[in-house]
Parts: C-alpha cells; sequence; structure tokens
C-alpha cells in the first residue's frame, strides 16, 4: 500500500499563529478566556483547556485582569468594543487574512453598495464580517441568490474557506441581478490551494481520507470536493474513526485535513494506516 499526503494538509498559518498565540499567553499569565472554541477542532480545544485557554460564553465569565484572546475567525465588532471600554486585556489573534476581509466589506460600504456575504449563516467567521457593516445579506448557496431582488449597486465578498465552485455559481447569478457588481475574491489562498490539491490528489488514490472536526467548514468541504471525484472518502476527526474495511482492495491512499487539524493528529491517523496495510515506506508528498 502507498500513502499520498497533501504537501499542506493540516493547520493554516492564520490557526497555527492563533494556537501558539493561546498557548504563550496562558504561560505567561497563567491563563486566558476565549469566547468560543479559538478554532473548530475538538482535540485542540480540549489540549488548550488543559494548559489554561479556557473558553466562556460572555466577557462577563472573565475574571477581571485576565486576558480575553480574540479567535482566528474573527469577533462581532459589539464585542470587541465592549472590551475595550472594559480596558481588559486583548490579545487579538484574528487570522490577517479575515482582518482584510473586514478592511474589504467595509470599503465596499464606502463606496454605497448593498452588501452581500458569501457564506455559512452562523458560523463565527461570517458573524464577524457581517457585523463590520449595516444591514448586510448573507448567501450561503445559488438557491438562496436566486431569491434575491434586483438591486443597482451591490458589493460581494466571501467567507475565506468557501468553495470556488459555490462562490463562481452565486456570483453568475449576482450579475443577472445587479447592475453595478463589485465583486472581491476574499477565499483565502491557503484554502484555495488545499482545495485544488484534493481535487487532484482524491482522483490518484483509491481511498481517500480528510482529517478535520465535524464542525469545521473548511474540513467539510475538502471532503465534499473529494467525495465528488472519489466516492470511497471518508472524513475522520482522529485516528481512532478509521474502519479497517474501509482500505479493502486498496493500494494508494491519500491523505489531505483540515486548516485547523493539528500535527500530531495527522501524524497519528498515518500511523494508523501504516498499521492497518503493513506500510514501511514512508508517505509520499503529493
Amino acid at each position: 500500500m502507498k500513502i499520498l499526503l497533501a504537501k499542506n494538509a493540516g493547520y493554516c498559518f492564520g490557526v497555527r499563529d492563533a494556537v501558539n498565540m493561546a498557548y504563550d499567553t496562558a504561560k505567561e499569565h497563567g491563563d486566558v478566556y476565549m469566547l468560543g472554541h479559538i478554532v473548530h477542532n475538538e482535540n485542540v480545544v480540549d489540549d488548550l483547556d488543559k494548559a489554561g485557554a479556557k473558553v466562556v460564553d460572555s466577557l462577563d465569565s472573565v475574571p477581571d485582569g485576565r486576558p480575553v484572546l480574540l479567535r482566528a475567525h474573527g469577533t462581532h465588532v459589539d464585542i470587541v468594543e465592549e472590551a475595550k471600554n472594559k480596558k481588559m486585556n486583548i490579545v487579538d489573534a484574528t487570522c490577517p487574512l479575515v482582518r482584510d476581509i473586514h478592511d474589504e466589506i467595509k470599503t465596499l460600504e464606502a463606496d454605497g453598495r448593498k452588501i452581500i456575504i458569501i457564506g455559512d449563516h452562523g458560523h463565527d467567521e461570517v458573524v464577524g464580517i457581517a457585523s463590520q457593516v449595516k444591514d448586510p445579506i448573507i448567501v450561503a448557496t445559488a438557491d438562496e441568490a436566486t431569491e434575491l431582488r434586483k438591486t443597482k449597486r451591490a458589493g460581494v465578498v466571501s467567507q475565506s474557506t468557501q468553495t470556488i465552485e459555490n462562490v463562481q455559481d452565486i456570483i453568475n447569478i449576482l450579475m443577472s441581478k445587479v447592475v453595478d457588481l463589485r465583486f472581491i475574491n476574499t477565499i483565502c489562498f491557503p484554502t484555495k490551494r488545499n482545495q485544488e490539491q484534493i481535487k487532484e490528489l482524491s482522483k490518484q488514490c483509491d481511498v481517500m481520507f480528510v482529517i478535520g472536526s465535524f464542525t469545521s467548514a473548511n474540513s467539510k468541504r475538502l471532503t465534499d470536493l473529494s467525495k465528488e471525484r472519489n466516492s470511497r472518502s471518508y472524513q475522520v476527526t482522529c485516528a481512532s474513526d478509521i474502519d479497517e474495511k474501509w482500505l479493502d482492495n486498496c493500494e494508494i491512499v491519500g491523505i489531505s485535513a483540515g486548516a485547523s487539524t493539528p500535527d500530531n493528529i495527522i501524524g497519528e491517523v498515518l500511523d494508523k494506516i501504516k498499521e492497518i496495510g503493513n506500510v514501511q515506506e514512508e508517505e509520499i508528498y503529493a
């Protein structure tokens, strides 16, 4: 059995920096508090909790004088303002590429355009983006786009982890509804790169594994892209999720991982597959 591992599987730089910032802050101050999970991965959240990075529901739950960390996905402007007004010790771990989306959407609004965000309803990143402007429209699917009214001027951005295909489908519909349409392609480059890699890798393999939490939007999208090209595609959160039967009659296994999947989880999945397939040689980066 041969194992092909996507070159850029796992943490993107934004997530890696945010997680490291949480560990460093907890080590320096004894603890740090976050409004919700820093990234969408249960294993990472559990490890951070043990290190002193605690999840709370509101700023009121943060003890006086303790640092509060703004997550990689971005944070609603009202929460940021509240933290500033309370003179809290704010540690900003917002991904720079998400921050760029905040800047782009405010520029579009300042240009007098109706704002449309292509993204998942209720997702942390989308909530943060939407809070930057007044009354934005959030569109998750092409079907939702067809329901929109025609308008003269609109500005469009997308959630950073959207698939190119979904964004293209929605933009094609919006072109028939908006006279003056300005679209800023805000799918982040790690997402584009990982999606292109899995499109190619899944076609080369008998079985494809995507490692990532089922709460992770980008992991789910990688899985969907893989399944479209390889019916024997499976999403797993860790090594113990793997069913040995999935690897029956398999000569080539492909592995990728979502942007919130840590290196140690990827390593454990690799070890498990090597054990099942009695693989002696090292995996090949593809």
